[in-house]
């Protein structure tokens, strides 16, 4: 049985500011967590009931694991329905991200994105054309939200998501920058050349001002109907796919 201080904690991570505090994040369901096994990330303790414990193959015998009934897993679960499976994991740092990191290869950037389930989607997107990158502004969700986490299904494991002053890297940027934007050249017909940053804006403002003055080459996904505009997650799935499609190197 679960006591209440190990149940205000983990639940408590449902909060950037908690999981700030205790270096950790939540993810739930066994084929999540055994993506993140497999990255080699930090699996500090997983709890599971027992219905799922056959859905747990060979975890390493120095991760802490324990059995808990239904009803404590509801309790420390964001899900409506949890799927039996949670663990802690820690939160992961990486290199600073340099100059030299952008060349030779293509970064989404992520304008103010404000969605978790966007996110979480632009992620799982990426990680499919074999993006290992993904660039945020300081103020897009946290890629660590469970909700984020949830809708990624797996693929934050393998996702570095950093948070930067984006206005700042594209006004310095040494590679082209791209916006996606409703007016600008076509993207079939858009030469990117082999490294750029691909510039994503909010879900209801778009690019932001700061940042769309240092947009080199406007790039718009033509309109065929009478649809105002494309979720930005489904936007970054087609950018994602037309540079897969022109063999160009992913980050």
């Amino acid at each position: 049985m679960l006591s209440k201080p190990q149940i205000r904690t983990i639940t408590s991570l449902q909060h950037k500011k908690f999981r700030r505090e205790h270096g950790l994040f939540v993810v739930e369901g066994a084929k999540s967590v055994m993506e993140f096994l497999h990255a080699d990330h930090s699996v500090k303790h997983i709890f599971y009931t027992s219905q799922a414990a056959t859905k747990l193959i060979k975890i390493p015998q120095n991760i802490k694991s324990e059995e808990v009934s239904n009803d404590d897993l509801k309790r420390i679960s964001s899900l409506k329905t949890p799927q039996g499976v949670l663990a802690l994991i820690e939160l992961p740092t990486y290199p600073p991200l340099t100059g030299e990191m952008l060349h030779d290869t293509f970064h989404l950037v992520l304008d103010d994105i404000q969605d978790p389930g966007n996110l979480g989607t632009i992620i799982r997107t990426a990680d499919w054309f074999g993006f290992h990158r993904i660039i945020c502004s300081t103020g897009s969700v946290d890629a660590y939200n469970p909700k984020v986490v949830q809708a990624s299904m797996g693929s934050l494991a393998r996702t570095q998501v950093y948070y930067t002053d984006i206005a700042k890297l594209t006004r310095q940027a040494s590679v082209p920058v791209f916006g996606a934007m409703l007016h600008g050249s076509s993207i079939y017909e858009t030469d990117f050349g082999h490294e750029g940053l691909i510039v994503l804006g909010n879900e209801g403002k778009g690019v932001s001002d700061l940042v769309l003055s240092h947009i080199q080459q406007p790039v718009t996904i033509p309109r065929i109907g009478r649809a105002e505009s494309l979720n930005v997650a489904i936007s970054a799935a087609l950018f994602c796919a037309e540079l897969a499609r022109g063999g160009m190197t992913m980050q």
